[in-house]
């Protein structure tokens, strides 16, 4: 799995992800004040956590350096469920693990396959393929 990058502030856009205290984020607002006597523009982005959902919001200048996380899609396919936790394996590596169905992804079963995104170590499922 890659490394977290870098990228400038300004090039960031509304549905694009970044790192806002150490957490994963969506960017879902982005409001800049015009550059004023004393320096550059200031951004004010608003960001929703991708694993816990909780709003976050950064402050910092247009100019600066943010991280943008490393986020991977994979494909797995179903083998169990069990409540609300399914078994699945990865179409890539092979890989076996048990991970969690949030509520809004309907109609999981054996056979089926879902599309997962995995960054910094965490996993979560995303959608039904």
């Amino acid at each position: 799995m890659s490394e977290n990058t870098l990228s400038v502030a300004k090039e960031i856009k509304e549905g694009r992800y970044m790192m806002i205290d150490g957490i994963p984020c969506r960017v879902v607002q982005i409001d800049i004040s015009k550059s004023g006597k004393h320096g550059s523009a200031k951004m004010r982005i608003v960001g929703i956590g991708v694993f816990d959902g909780q709003k976050k919001i950064a402050l910092t200048p247009g100019d600066a350096d943010v991280q943008v996380p490393a986020i991977e899609r994979r494909r797995v396919q179903v083998l169990s469920v069990s409540g609300n936790t399914a078994n699945v394996m990865d179409a890539e590596n092979y890989e076996v693990y048990d991970i969690e169905i949030p509520p809004e992804v309907t109609g999981v079963e054996t056979g089926k396959e879902l599309e997962v995104m995995e960054c910094m170590g965490r996993k979560k499922v995303e959608r039904m393929r």
